[in-house]
């Protein structure tokens, strides 16, 4: 039991530096503002992340974690550096 806390550490730790640069590029520009003016889209997207999650987490224990994590780990890492590039 004590692994998988560790796993979910390091997918906490993994995804942190994406969601600070998105939330610190989407509070400057305003566009917080859109999502609560497209409710549907909203709602659409949500729908969506929360069916990724669950279906995530059905293959989880399809993988191995030593191969997973660090898939993550470059997925989110080129999300953090596109987000940051993007004017």
């Amino acid at each position: 039991m004590h692994r998988r806390h560790g796993a979910l550490e390091g997918r906490v730790l993994v995804s942190l530096p994406t969601m600070l640069v998105a939330f610190a590029r989407y509070s400057r520009d305003g566009s917080f503002a859109v999502l609560g003016a497209n409710i549907r889209c909203t709602t659409i997207m949500a729908a969506g992340s929360i069916a990724g999650a669950v279906l995530g987490g059905l293959l989880l224990g399809m993988f191995p974690n030593l191969v997973l994590i660090p898939l993550l780990a470059v997925i989110l890492l080129v999300s953090a550096v596109k987000l940051a590039r993007h004017d």
